[in-house]
């Protein structure tokens, strides 16, 4: 096995042994990112200098005894979370040239047991997408095909673990942009409770919908970055004080006795025949695994994607209106104020990107306000009490990640209605802000990965990791493209 093969675990024990040093391991990343990422173009940025010398500051860490699971382990970063010194530029234009002042607060609690950021990755602009098309610096491809889209808007982060250019990477998802990708890319992704993880330091989409997540090789190292990130913190007000639990030692092997819901409504026309088989046989290894498999109703759910498209845009075209050529970022000359807002937005902004501004700003204006956001909110407290009552008869519920394979760049691009229909499964989640993963549960006839997505109440990530990490075990899926 290659080094970049290694899962965190793996890695860990290496180090701890001192099988191999931190500056070893970290060097053969690098090394990677040299060999495939012209071909995959997962990262904006790449800091070998800055990543060398943490490795070293791990190695000293590990000599004297004071490292941790995740000290000396290569990282990448989503490029819309700050990491202090580094680029920031949520992948648009208006950014380009935006060094981060501090670190966001996953930032911080990572450093503290001193992981090695390989880099940044690249992303829709501003979180925008489900293709990471809509990157002003270009496409990441997916590395199991690349004339196809690794999904989006983390495509760069999904990317760059497929690839063997990280062990893990963060994300944020909004609307599914962790566990598409993920499934998409053959990867494992997590999508935490809203307000399980500080937003603090994210560069803000939809501020009732983000949240950062994780993405790994396995389920049992998601859970272990996972467990670093997860807590509240006092610069965000939305997250909250609830305990973080050791979700490592809560891992199964079997799921004798846990109820397993199939929500009818994920299951009817429209998906791919291949993907439709590949869940449908995941779903007999949970049975086999001793789960008792149940239908349940999300009856509100063919409301999600609507909902979401309104309150979304109307939440961008806030957060957005800060990238006005004055505070930072792109600044064009103008002969008035209202100049300068113009000609810096018109130039930096992306065509996706100023299609949700408008949608947003028309939603929330006087005299539609009523008619459409306030309507979406209420409709929004439906969807939530559907997955509160499900999940009162079952413990989790499993549904597909994303309803087709990862389609060939420009298929869809054109029709963005088309594109949102790819959010049908995953947007439902952060309309109620449950948690949800996304795990590799089996691969296409043409050698694409297939994802299965696994829901649990609020708060109970230890759910997912448990059923999760058995039904990896179980199915023992072992792929890996060819790059």
């Amino acid at each position: 096995m290659e080094l970049t093969d290694i899962t965190l675990k793996e890695a860990s024990r290496k180090l701890a042994s001192k099988g191999i040093s931190a500056r070893e391991l970290v060097a053969a990343f690098l090394n990677r990112v040299k060999q495939v990422d012209k071909s995959v173009h997962a990262f904006l940025s790449v800091y070998e200098n800055e990543a060398l010398a943490c490795a070293d500051e791990a190695d000293g860490r590990i000599l004297d005894g004071t490292s941790f699971s995740l000290t000396g382990i290569p990282y990448a970063v989503k490029d819309c979370i700050l990491v202090k010194g580094a680029k920031a530029t949520a992948g648009s234009k208006i950014l380009e040239n935006y060094i981060a002042p501090y670190d966001a607060t996953v930032i911080k609690k990572l450093k503290d047991q001193t992981p090695v950021m390989i880099g940044k990755t690249n992303m829709d602009e501003f979180a925008m997408g489900s293709s990471t098309e809509n990157s002003a610096f270009g496409p990441t491809k997916n590395p199991y095909d690349l004339d196809r889209v690794p999904g989006g808007s983390s495509g760069g982060s999904a990317a760059a673990v497929a690839a063997g250019e990280a062990i893990f990477a963060l994300g944020s998802d909004t609307g599914g942009s962790v566990r598409q990708p993920a499934a998409f890319c053959g990867v494992v992704g997590l999508k935490p409770t809203y307000g399980r993880v500080s937003r603090h330091g994210l560069m803000a989409m939809g501020s009732s919908l983000d949240q950062i997540g994780v993405f790994s090789k396995t389920v049992e190292d998601c859970a272990i970055v996972f467990g670093q990130i997860a807590g509240t913190d006092e610069r965000d007000s939305t997250s909250l004080p609830q305990p973080v639990p050791d979700y490592v030692n809560l891992l199964k092997e079997d799921l004798k006795g846990i109820k397993v819901g199939m929500p009818k409504e994920y299951f009817g026309d429209g998906m791919d025949k291949e993907v439709r088989k590949v869940i449908e046989d995941s779903i007999k290894v949970f049975e086999r695994l001793g789960a008792i498999i149940e239908e349940v109703s999300l009856p509100h759910s063919k409301y999600a994607l609507s909902v979401y498209y309104v309150i979304m845009p109307v939440e961008v075209s806030a957060n957005l209106s800060r990238y006005d050529g004055i505070r930072y970022g792109l600044s064009l000359p103008g002969q008035t104020l209202e100049e300068v807002y113009y000609n810096t937005r018109s130039e930096g902004l992306g065509s996706e990107t100023k299609r949700r501004i408008m949608i947003g700003a028309y939603a929330s204006s006087a005299g539609y306000y009523d008619a459409y956001y306030k309507k979406a909110i209420q409709v929004r407290r439906l969807i939530r009490q559907d997955f509160v009552e499900a999940f009162k008869k079952v413990d989790i519920m499993v549904t597909p990640t994303s309803p087709n394979r990862p389609w060939k760049f420009g298929e869809k691009s054109k029709d963005p209605l088309l594109m949102y229909l790819e959010d049908i499964f995953t947007v439902g989640l952060n309309v109620a802000g449950v948690p949800g993963i996304s795990v590799p549960s089996g691969v296409l006839e043409d050698g694409l990965p297939v994802g299965l997505q696994i829901i649990a109440p609020h708060f109970a990530e230890e759910r997912l990791f448990a059923s999760g990490h058995a039904f990896e075990k179980a199915l023992d899926l072992k792929i890996k493209p060819k790059l």
